[in-house]
């Protein structure tokens, strides 16, 4: 599976956005993440949604702010993020949860300024 995310941009701290990430395969039957890497850190998971889409997780660094939801058969995954904040700035990239596929593709860059 091929996962391309999108919808990453500048925007000060305080405003939100909205990233999507579009598989070109089937993503029903999976758990599904979001994961961010930061400039010199290592890839962290912020937000995992289940199978159906009834169960979500969120890292603390988010809880409350961001919210991920799932579309099983448009084959799409999306991160709505409010109140971000410079802590927020990273590369963002969609995949399973666990066992990722080893294809993460270029993820979008969303970069919060103080």
């Amino acid at each position: 599976v091929q996962l391309q995310a999108s919808g990453g941009g500048l925007v000060q701290a305080g405003g939100s956005l909205t990233l999507s990430c579009a598989a070109s395969g089937r993503i029903a039957g999976n758990s599904m993440g979001w994961y961010r890497q930061a400039l010199g850190k290592q890839r962290e998971l912020v937000a995992r949604i289940g199978i159906d889409g009834s169960y979500t997780w969120y890292d603390d660094s988010v809880k409350g702010r961001f919210t991920i939801s799932r579309d099983n058969a448009a084959k799409t995954l999306t991160l709505q993020m409010n109140r971000l904040e410079p802590a927020d700035t990273a590369v963002y990239y969609c995949n399973r949860t666990p066992r990722p596929w080893s294809y993460w593709g270029q993820g979008t860059q969303v970069t919060v300024s103080s």
